[in-house]
């Protein structure tokens, strides 16, 4: 947690807060609010993107190898993991958006801060570090084994390929994990700050 950051973004908030009527400080809320879980829109869209992008490409690439069938096994359950992350981020994507408007904003907030502390700090939130090799290790065969022109089998014999593999393996993995850190940080940052709203609402009721 990047405390010192926290604390100049709440500095610049406070001392607007101290010049706002009551309503003016709702009406600011509201907009941080607003701005910071769409931090978070964003990033899910940008998974969503790429997610399509993925399944285009296995898709394209297993009507290309239709007589593979262990290449079109990689690819059906890449492709099936990658569908189920491409629902998973839809639906988060609705949950934040839903605007139920019998609800106040600090109710609203409340519910949002709970999904998203439940998603990055709930007992299901380090499921990545188990998830990102098995992905890796099939994302490379299906990119690899495809521009090698040869049948998976035959590809797998190949000493050259092997060794190929196992650098953009380990590349992979080390890119994978800095920068799925980097955003787990921010978007644990942005959480904060959401609550340190919500702290602000709860105390002007």
């Amino acid at each position: 947690m990047e405390t010192n950051e926290l604390q100049n973004i709440w500095k610049n908030i406070d001392s607007e807060i101290s010049l706002k009527t009551t309503a003016e400080l709702n009406q600011l809320l509201t907009i941080k609010t607003r701005k910071t879980i769409n931090k978070f829109l964003f990033i899910f869209s940008i998974d969503v993107i790429v997610c399509v992008g993925l399944i285009v490409f296995l898709i394209l690439t297993a009507l290309n190898r239709q007589s593979d069938i262990i290449y079109l096994i990689n690819n059906s359950i890449l492709c099936l993991i990658t569908l189920t992350s491409l629902i998973i981020s839809l639906l988060s994507i609705n949950k934040l958006q839903n605007n139920k408007y019998n609800l106040s904003l600090k109710d609203w907030l409340e519910q949002r801060i709970k999904l998203l502390s439940r998603w990055l700090l709930g007992k299901y939130s380090k499921f990545y570090i188990v998830l990102i090799p098995l992905l890796l290790v099939m994302i490379n065969l299906s990119i690899h084994v495809y521009f090698e022109y040869g049948p998976f089998l035959e590809v797998m014999k190949n000493g050259e390929s092997i060794y190929g593999l196992a650098i953009g393996f380990l590349i992979g993995l080390f890119v994978s994990y800095f920068a799925i850190s980097k955003i787990r940080k921010y978007q644990i940052r942005n959480l904060e700050f959401l609550k340190g709203l919500y702290n602000h609402l709860d105390n002007m009721h």
